[in-house]
């Protein structure tokens, strides 16, 4: 799709621009009101789709769940293979429109790779995720920062004594819980391995905090948060922190969420999460 109906739909995303103004610029793209509408689902991907992980899936454990956080009571999704053996923990942060059904199966696939996948639900302090993705985007803007950031490290010590867990976690986030990745990573010394997908960086003065290594993840089309690769990967070799760093050239922001069939690429998914998965074996199996 054509970056610059993606880019429109950003500003709109963002509350840049009301629904009528989106609307008539995106018409005057796809060359009238009944296209655009036709492309609005594109965008806000409607598009039918399967999960990759059953819910039901044989071959996991799956539960809702409640674990103590600093705003009270945080729910979230937890996964892990069957069977009684010890595996290390993986955070899953999701994107701005809340834990949706995308990022549970998400956490599956983590699970089904021999992890005790968690994703907690930032929104749990406002009744939990709605429905209506465009209402989570607009409580996603109204949390306060710093008390969901403690959401998230308390994620990480529920994940460390739980009973299966063998003590080693990681985190891996997306979007908006990319940039919460690379807080959590800021934030816990219980985290050893942290993978950010096209995330907005922390504040150079806080990077000498991170004791996880990191596993960078981010799309050639995303002017806006590559614009702070340069002075994060300076605070990183200062620091000494160990990371990687893969830039997916021709990928756009959210590349790796199947259901949006405007950003999605395959190619750019496949291979980010292959590494994701080998990173998380090599940095808490280990």
């Amino acid at each position: 799709m054509d970056k610059k109906i993606v880019d429109l739909y950003d500003e709109y995303n963002n509350g840049l621009l009301d629904r009528r103004q989106f609307l008539k610029r995106l018409s005057m793209f796809a060359g009238g009101i009944l296209a655009a509408n036709v492309l609005l689902s594109i965008l806000e991907g409607r598009s039918a789709r399967a999960d990759l992980v059953s819910k039901d899936d044989p071959r996991l454990l799956t539960e809702d769940i409640k674990y103590k956080g600093a705003t009270g009571d945080v729910r979230g999704k937890l996964a892990r293979p069957k069977g009684d053996g010890k595996v290390p923990g993986v955070i899953v942060i999701h994107e701005n429109r809340g834990l949706n059904a995308h990022i549970a199966d998400v956490a599956r696939r983590v699970a089904l790779e021999g992890f005790l996948a968690l994703a907690p639900d930032a929104l749990s302090p406002m009744g939990g995720t709605p429905e209506d993705e465009n209402k989570a985007v607009t409580l996603i803007g109204q949390l306060d920062q710093q008390s969901t950031i403690k959401n998230f490290v308390a994620a990480a010590q529920y994940l460390k004594t739980h009973p299966v867990s063998t003590g080693k976690i990681g985190v891996v986030g997306f979007c908006w819980g990319g940039a919460m990745a690379n807080q959590l990573a800021v934030n816990s010394p219980d985290v050893s391995a942290a993978v950010p997908y096209y995330g907005r960086q922390p504040a150079s003065e806080d990077v000498h905090k991170i004791k996880a290594s990191l596993l960078l993840h981010y799309a050639g089309l995303d002017e806006g948060i590559n614009k702070g690769i340069p002075e994060f990967e300076a605070a990183l070799k200062k620091a000494s922190i160990n990371y990687k760093l893969y830039m997916y050239e021709g990928a756009q922001h959210a590349f790796n969420n199947d259901t949006n069939t405007a950003r999605y690429n395959k190619e750019a998914a496949q291979l980010a999460w292959g590494r994701t998965i080998s990173f998380f074996k090599e940095k808490l199996k280990t």
